[in-house]
Order: structure tokens, then sequence, then C-alpha cells
């Protein structure tokens, strides 16, 4: 059984690097150089080099610019279907949050996994990457549309957040769980240019217990040509940046990169902008996500602005998309459209962008609770930061799952379809109760037992070649169950704690009733519409 899957952790994968660390007011080790400048400084021999280039790729920004601007029109996305890849779903854990559940008229909240990825693969090399193998999610933020359709809020997580990262698929085994780790290692797990979103994916669904719908990786070369293909966006610099603040280690202040002031930049030096860390501010990186969140707000407006035009269109979803990973359900041009066609109406003001509470944990950076805890109840709830319902009507996750009536008494007819039953929780007596519901069922139950990992929030519903009706059948008396299938030929279910909860036992894991929120989240965040001078530093 998948969700019992055992591993040795990867510890090159998973361990601490010490590089760029969002150390208040001490430059990080390393640092960024441009793409377009690098040759002219190899002249100076390779002792010239950083350690570690700092890279920072706004994924969301192409993934979310996409999704807008694909819905117009239909006959591109035949071009587009060639540039998509897609990674395996075998890494995506089995024991997953709940899918939030339809109103009457199909509307859902989703949740979008945006990450950056610093890849030196391919052509990123000549964009600013070399020196480092593998890859890892220098941005990633969580972008929650809520059910309603009307609301948005993509949240930063900062890459050296000190978190625990769960079991994940690597070389073909599972990892142990890793604690007090880089957030930004669970992409580099399996250290390959590709990176690895599904052990992100499984790392955010363990840390906000919110499942992710889909996830989207982006490089450097699909931003660089994205940015050039909409005509640039415009930036507002605090200060003059020179050479030496993009690579402190250059040993001269350099040539002046940016004025001050408002400017527009694309290709390499829209990198440059969203890479740019030291000079501003107190040089660490969450100064520089406050400067991306901008940077995406500006971009968001510019293709909003000029509308539909197919011949903006058409280049510009086509640069996005020869560099965008995705998770098998958007893995096409009209997948991503679909999706696109759902959230197309929401107005600027309506999109906000935060970063996760946090503090410095010396050189590194912690998460601050409660305040996260709130953030992540208002957003099952679907609550706006400004505590509004957007919802539209409709419940979602395990609260959804059990408020769902059972079905009526002798209606599910198992045929005796033999089930293995294992209890995923550590409420006793769950596999007697989910026994005597199956056998009124007329399912034979062939074995009960404790799974090996008793954590699991939703019920899971295993199934091998040949049992999908039975599988399908069996999810009836189950409401809220995930579906997966096994390599297999049996049938199994392992209890979670949304049937510990209809039947008794403790509810679900922590879920805090949402309220108004703290400070710590609603401040210094902004909406798409902002002053893109406003809130674009951080001086600790």
């Amino acid at each position: 059984m998948s969700g019992q899957r055992a591993g040795t952790s990867d510890q090159s994968a998973g361990g601490r690097r010490a590089e760029d660390v969002p150390r208040r007011g001490v430059p990080a080790q390393g640092g960024p150089r441009p793409g377009g400048r690098a040759r002219a400084r190899r002249a100076q021999g390779r002792s010239a080099r950083p350690k570690r280039n700092t890279r920072k790729v706004l994924a969301w920004t192409s993934a979310a610019v996409v999704l807008v601007v694909a819905a117009g029109g239909g006959a591109i996305y035949y071009k587009l279907d060639g540039n998509i890849k897609s990674f395996d779903k075998a890494g995506i854990s089995a024991n997953r949050p709940p899918e939030a559940t339809a109103d009457a008229n199909g509307n859902k909240p989703v949740n979008v996994l945006l990450i950056g990825s610093d890849s030196r693969g391919g052509n990123n090399v000549d964009l600013g990457g070399g020196g480092d193998d593998g890859a890892r999610s220098d941005t990633t933020i969580l972008l929650h549309v809520y059910a309603d359709h009307k609301h948005a809020v993509g949240i930063s997580f900062p890459r050296d957040s000190l978190v625990e990262i769960p079991p994940c698929l690597v070389n073909n085994k599972w990892t142990k769980t890793q604690t007090n780790v880089m957030f930004n290692s669970a992409f580099a797990m399996g250290n390959t240019d590709q990176g690895n979103p599904a052990c992100t994916q499984n790392t955010v669904e363990h840390l906000t217990g919110m499942r992710v719908d889909h996830t989207m990786v982006v490089d450097f070369s699909g931003f660089s040509a994205m940015t050039s293909a909409i005509g640039g966006v415009d930036v507002c610099v605090p200060k003059a940046v020179y050479e030496g603040d993009l690579n402190p280690n250059l040993g001269r202040k350099g040539k002046q990169i940016f004025a001050q002031g408002v400017q527009q930049v694309s290709g390499q030096q829209a990198l440059d902008y969203v890479r740019v860390r030291h000079g501003i501010g107190d040089g660490s990186d969450i100064g520089r996500m406050q400067r991306q969140q901008a940077f995406l707000s500006s971009m968001i407006k510019k293709v909003k602005g000029g509308g539909m035009d197919p011949t903006t269109l058409l280049p510009l979803a086509d640069a996005a998309t020869k560099s965008l990973t995705v998770d098998p359900g958007l893995d096409s041009a009209a997948k991503l459209m679909s999706f696109a066609l759902s959230m197309k109406s929401i107005d600027l003001h309506d999109i906000k962008f935060i970063t996760v509470p946090w503090r410095f944990e010396g050189p590194r950076v912690s998460w601050v609770h409660p305040d996260v805890d709130k953030l992540w109840a208002a957003l099952k709830a679907d609550r706006t930061l400004d505590g509004q319902d957007a919802s539209g009507g409709q419940q979602s996750g395990p609260a959804a799952a059990s408020a769902t009536p059972p079905p009526a008494a002798g209606s599910v007819n198992g045929a005796g379809a033999r089930v293995s039953v294992y209890n995923g929780t550590t409420t006793k007596g769950l596999t007697v109760t989910a026994s005597a519901k199956l056998k009124n069922a007329n399912f034979t139950v062939v074995g009960t037992a404790n799974a090996a990992d008793q954590t699991h929030d939703t019920t899971v519903i295993q199934y091998g070649s040949g049992n999908a009706q039975a599988a399908q059948t069996l999810a009836q008396l189950f409401p809220g169950a995930t579906l997966e299938k096994s390599t297999g030929t049996g049938l199994s279910v392992v209890l979670g704690k949304d049937f510990a909860a209809a039947n008794g036992g403790a509810a679900p894991a922590a879920s805090v009733a949402p309220g108004p929120l703290p400070s710590s989240i609603t401040d210094g965040g902004r909406t798409a519409d902002d002053d893109p001078c406003a809130n674009v530093s951080y001086s600790g």
C-alpha cells in the first residue's frame, strides 16, 4: 500500500545548504550575475565566479499570466500542446488533505502551487545559470482561488523556512520524514535538473492541511521570454542598483544596472530585477519576495490592460509554456484554458499577495504560530484577508465530507468484493465500525489492521487491476475519500481522521476556527493594482 511505504532518506538532496541565507543585514555568500554580462566576466578568470549564484524566478508570474490570457483564443492551444511537460504523479503522497466539494453551479475553491525553478539545465545557463547541479525552488507561492471565483490570494513561502518535509519519492524509494530543514530543499530531492515538484507539493499539503489541486513549475528561460513577449513590465527601484549589488562577489561597485525610480524591464533585465537582493533594504530574501510580488502585480496589470490581442497572446503563451512543467491534471493547453476561464473575471483589486507569517531564526526563517494556523483556517473556510465570506455558500474539506448524507441503507451493493480495512489514525475501533458498514453493503472483509502510517487526515481507497468499479462503489460508503490506483490487484480502504470524526472520533487535525487575521498577515500585503513603488523593500 502506498500509504504505508517506507524508504531511506536522501541525505544529499534533503540536507540544508548554507548559501543565500536571509540574514538580517548580513550579505549572503554568493550572488547572481546577469547572464548578458557573464561572458565578459569569464575573461577575468574562474576565481571571480561566486560559489553559488543567487537566482529568483518568479514562477507564478508565468503560470498566472498564462492562465489569465490563455482564455483569449481557442485555436492557439493546438500549437502549445507540444510545449507542455508534466511530472510523474507517482511521487504525490497518498496521505493527502481532502478535495473541496463543488456547489450547485460546479464552483469550488482551487489551490495552485507555483514554483520557480533555478535549474541550470538547457538554455538557463545562458540566462545566469551554471555553477551547481540540480534545481531548487527559489520561489514558491500557493495561489488560493476562492470558490466565488471573484477573489484570489497568493501566499509566498520563504525559501529558507525551517520546516518538516514528509516522505517523498526519490529514485523509486520513499524517503523518511525530515525535520527542521529548509523548505526549498524539498524541490532539490533527487538532485536533478527537473527538480522534484511532487515533493514540494507533498510538503505544502503537509504544512497547510490544504489539498493542492494543481502544480506548475517555470524556469529562467520561460520567464525571460515571456516578459519580452508582452513588451516589458513597469517596475519601481527604491534606489540605484549596481553590478556589485547583483553579484556581491564581484569585489567592486561596477556599472549601474537600474536607475532609481519607475522603469520598464524585460528579458535578462527582468530576471536581474526579480533576482537582485543586495543594495536594497536589508539584503534579505524577504525584501526580494516583496519586489517579486510587485513585479507580478505589474505584469498581470499589463496583460489585462492590453486585452486579449491574438498578436500578443500567441507569443506570450508560447514562450511561457515552453518552460512550463505541470501536474498531470493540467498537461494540455485545453486543460489550462479551461482552468483559465474560471479565473479571468477576478478584478485586480481582489488579487492579493502576502507572505507566510515569519520571523528570523538565526540565519534562517521560522513560521509564526498561531498566526500561520489562522491563515490556513481562513483559507479553508474561504474567508478573504479582510474577513469576507467568498465561499459562495459552499463547504469544503472534511466538514463538507462529513456533512454529506450517507447513502440509504441497501442502496450500495458490494457484490462480494473483497476488501482489506486499515486504520490510518490513532482512534481505536474504526476498523470494527467500517467492517460492519462494509458487510451491510455486501462487501467481504478479508482482514483488518492498523496502517503503518496513522496520520491520515483523509480516507484513501486503493484499488488494483480489475477493481476500479468496485472502488467506485466502495467510495459511496466513505464520502470525501480519495481513490488511488495501486500496482497490485486488491482492494483496500485506509481510514482517515475524516471517518473518525464522522463516527464519533476526534476531528481531523488542526482546524482552527477562522477569525480576524493578525497584523502579521494583513500588514505588508498588496493588491495587483497597488502603486508599483509601494512596499518593495524590507528594512528589518
